[in-house]
C-alpha cells in the first residue's frame, strides 16, 4: 500500500511523533492508522524504559485552577532546559495539573503507597479469593490491588481527555517525542470545598 503524506500528517498530528517514526509505523501497519497508533504507543513505552536511568535536571511547573475553588500544581521534569522550556512541554505540565485538579490522586506511583495501606487492602482481598487455586491467588490479588489503587495513583489513572491512555502513557509519549526522560516529580492539589 502506498502511504500518502495526508495519512502520515494525520498520524503525526494525532501523536506528535516525528514524521519518520509515523511513516515507519504506518508501513509496519500496512497503512492502518489505528494499528500504527498502537505501534507508536508501544515504541514510546520501550523508549521511555531505555531512558529510565537518565538523570533529571530541569522542569516546568504547570498550574490549573477550576472556578477559583480547586487548584493544582504539577512539577514536570526533564533532562535539559531545552526540553523544559518547550511550549509543548509546558502545556503538558498544565494538562497534568488539570488531571490532578479533576481526579485528586494521593500518590504519584504504586511504589509511593505505604506498605501498611497495601497490607490493609490485601487483607480484605484475601478473604475474597479464599478457595481459589494457589497459583491464581497471587495474580487475582495483584489485579485487585492495582484496580483498587488505580484512581488514587496519578500515573495509573486514565487521562481525563482520552481514557484510552493513562497518565503514564502520556509521559511515555512525551519521552519519545522530546527524546528525553520525562517524569512527574511532584504535585499538589488544594480545594476550598
Amino acid at each position: 500500500m502506498e502511504l500518502t503524506t495526508d495519512i502520515i500528517k494525520q498520524l503525526r498530528e494525532k501523536t506528535g511523533v516525528s514524521v519518520m517514526q509515523c511513516k515507519k509505523a504506518l508501513e509496519e501497519a500496512n497503512g492502518d492508522l489505528a494499528q500504527a497508533e498502537v505501534i507508536l504507543r508501544k515504541r514510546s513505552a520501550d523508549a521511555a524504559g531505555k531512558k529510565a536511568d537518565r538523570s533529571i535536571g530541569a522542569g516546568a511547573v504547570g498550574a490549573y485552577t477550576h472556578e477559583g475553588s480547586i487548584g493544582a500544581m504539577v512539577l514536570l521534569s526533564s533532562e535539559t532546559d531545552f526540553v523544559a522550556k518547550n511550549p509543548e512541554f509546558v502545556a503538558l505540565a498544565r494538562e497534568l495539573a488539570m488531571q490532578v485538579a479533576a481526579t485528586d490522586p494521593k500518590y504519584s506511583s504504586m511504589d509511593d503507597i505505604a506498605a501498611d495501606e497495601k497490607a490493609a487492602a490485601l487483607a480484605v482481598f484475601e478473604k475474597e479469593v479464599e478457595g481459589k487455586p494457589a497459583d491464581m491467588k497471587e495474580k487475582i490479588l495483584d489485579g485487585k490491588l492495582k484496580s483498587y489503587f488505580q484512581d488514587k495513583v496519578l500515573l495509573s489513572q486514565p487521562y481525563i481527555k482520552d481514557e484510552a491512555k493513562t497518565v503514564q502513557d502520556l509521559l511515555n509519549e512525551a519521552s519519545q517525542k522530546f527524546g528525553e526522560r520525562v517524569i512527574v516529580s511532584g504535585f499538589s492539589r488544594l480545594s476550598a470545598r
